[in-house]
């Protein structure tokens, strides 16, 4: 027989590239560790907001903190234009959760109070080439406060973040919020002779590798070039040693305590007035820092951050993760960052004309959720449904009865829906399904009023590691009146 060349072939069942699927464990812990930061942020007075999935791509902007094109990585189309419908408008899916907030804040100006505090959580997509860890979807949580100048929403910001990273379960001596202030640097290019532009950035991004580099590979960098690990020549930025020395001085400044590192600040950026203007800000959200009770073992000054420099406007943060981890080659490494924000007073200004301070944070929800399992405070295989067992197709409804008590009792429980003709199946399912508990009740057991209750953990337990005597006595399985169904499940649970 011909085959028919019309047919359609069967569509690939595969994730597009850069995107992947959230199974049971995935969602339950990220809900779980999203709504205890959301306790934190509610109880710091800042409201929810869900912002719908698609913008416009004029309302998205040019705003992409570290991108030169954001549109050029947004997922975009144009909506088609047709009468009493679409207007032919460019729409996207959202590619953070910043731009957004900016849209409702100049929206509905005139409805929220001012400042206007919220958080917000969920998805994002960027239309940029995948990698390993790296996906076009993933989870944002963010808090920000639009409409107040004071570097005292700056200061709050940082404790809320490092209240929220303890809440999750990260203790003190793990974690370190740093702070820095875009004036700050604003002052060092300043004292450096950098008055702006290509240059100005180019002197940035090296400050960004002293990390990597440290003092001698930046004054490389900042003057005659220097050679990477792999022998290649690394053009540097040309500026005279003199003109580097500012810079250097600003990277070396962070001293023993704040107080220290605030003088050496002050001294790096002397010549500047922006600059000198920074360090005050600075000065002032380490004071209130204290006075909200948040160390220096929590929040620190420290003038190595730097973020998204075309971006923000003052004070930046960065929530760094302090404790090691082994990478794919066994070597130890710290863990990293995991949320970094700042203060940003142009975003809103877009939509109104008018200059709208605003600050906030954001947590890198899949990264913070890969910490807490690499510390072991998530991850741990959860535990499924207490599964009821069906013996007989006729007494459906006394298994749902036997579900609906143990719900009725706030014990997570199903009633086996597949075919019941082999009881092996049904074991085999409730294991998979990592269930704790099997309920068993056939018609002899219901003639009697009873039914067996099987702890399969212990079951699994002893059929691993007792001897075959041990295991044919049943000390897993045991029999109840049906009336203490309920109770008997609570105690193998406990």
């Amino acid at each position: 027989m011909a085959k028919d060349k019309n047919k359609q072939p069967r569509p690939k069942a595969e994730t597009p590239k850069g995107f992947r699927d959230y199974f049971g464990a995935d969602v339950t812990e990220r809900k779980a560790m999203l709504d205890r930061i959301a306790e934190i942020y509610d109880r710091h007075g800042f409201d929810p907001l869900e912002t719908s999935a698609v913008e416009t791509v004029e309302a998205l902007g040019k705003f992409l903190p570290d991108v030169d094109r954001p549109n050029a990585g947004v997922f975009a189309w144009q909506e088609e234009a047709v009468p009493g419908g679409g207007s032919g408008d460019w729409l996207a899916l959202r590619y953070d959760l910043t731009a957004p907030l900016a849209r409702v804040a100049a929206q509905f100006r005139n409805d929220l109070p001012t400042p206007y505090r919220r958080y917000a959580m969920g998805p994002v997509w960027r239309n940029e080439k995948p990698g390993p860890g790296r996906f076009r979807q993933f989870y944002q949580c963010d808090a920000d406060t639009v409409g107040s100048a004071s570097v005292a929403a700056d200061a709050e910001i940082c404790a809320m973040l490092a209240d929220a990273l303890e809440a999750v379960g990260i203790g003190r001596g793990d974690y370190i919020v740093r702070i820095n202030n875009r004036k700050v640097l604003n002052g060092v290019l300043e004292a450096a002779g950098v008055d702006g532009g290509e240059k100005a950035e180019d002197v940035l991004r090296q400050i960004d590798k002293f990390d990597k580099v440290g003092r001698d590979g930046v004054l490389d960098l900042l003057t005659t070039g220097r050679k990477d690990d792999s022998g290649a020549f690394i053009d540097g930025v040309g500026l005279s040693e003199s003109q580097a020395a500012p810079v250097l001085a600003f990277l070396t400044s962070k001293g023993g305590d704040n107080a220290a590192t605030l003088d050496n600040l002050r001294e790096a950026v002397s010549a500047s007035s922006i600059g000198a203007e920074g360090v005050d800000e600075l000065a002032q959200i380490a004071a209130m820092l204290k006075a909200m009770g948040i160390g220096e073992d929590r929040a620190v000054i420290d003038p190595s951050v730097v973020r998204g420099l075309g971006y923000y406007t003052g004070p930046v943060f960065e929530a760094e993760l302090t404790f090691e981890i082994l990478d794919d080659k066994g070597r130890k490494r710290q863990f990293g960052s995991v949320a970094g924000g700042g203060r940003y007073d142009g975003l809103v200004e877009r939509f109104t004309g008018q200059k709208v301070p605003a600050t906030g944070i954001s947590i890198g929800v899949d990264r913070l959720l890969a910490a807490l399992r690499a510390k072991g405070l998530a991850g741990a295989d959860a535990m499924g449904p207490v599964v009821v067992t069906v013996m007989d197709r006729d007494r459906m409804a006394d298994y749902q009865a036997m579900a609906a008590d143990l719900r009725a009792a706030g014990i997570r429980a199903e009633v086996y829906l597949g075919n019941p003709k082999n009881f092996g199946n049904q074991l085999k399912y409730a294991d998979k399904r990592g269930a704790p508990v099997a309920i068993i009740q056939g018609g002899d057991e219901a003639e009697r009023g009873v039914v067996q209750v099987k702890d399969l953990v212990l079951g699994a337990k002893l059929a691993a590691e007792a001897s075959h005597d041990e295991w044919k006595a049943q000390p897993a399985q045991t029999e109840v009146p049906r009336e203490k169904l309920v109770d008997e499940v609570r105690r193998i649970l406990g």
